[in-house]
């Protein structure tokens, strides 16, 4: 079971997200659903490419035969960091909009408000 627990956390996180997404209204809790369907992805790739006993692809006075960690999920997990950061200020600051503008943050009043 312990060796499963990364996996059991993706899982989770994933459930907690996609939850959160259909079934709350707050767009702040919205936001917070999508970062953690971002984040469990990212646990789940870092998750695929651990080696147990591996060393870093960086660190080049390996002895031979030490197995080392596959760098392309930590490579796209960096790359998904970024992109997360920037999707959630963007939500974050279209949400500040649409309360400025309707003085609310439930989607349901703000799509009967719209017209």
């Amino acid at each position: 079971m312990i060796g499963n627990f990364p996996f059991v956390a993706v899982v989770i996180l994933l459930g907690l997200g996609i939850y959160t997404l259909i079934f709350k209204k707050n767009l702040i809790k919205i936001a917070i659903g999508i970062t953690l369907i971002e984040n469990g992805t990212n646990l789940f790739l870092i998750t695929l490419g651990y080696r147990k006993g591996a060393v870093a692809p960086i660190y080049t006075q390996a002895p031979e035969g030490v197995p080392m960690v596959l760098p392309t999920p930590q490579a796209l997990t960096l790359t998904s960091i970024v992109i997360g950061v920037a999707t959630t200020a963007l939500i974050l600051s279209i949400a500040m909009i649409i309360y400025k503008k309707y003085g609310t943050l439930n989607s349901d009043e703000v799509r009967r408000l719209r017209g």
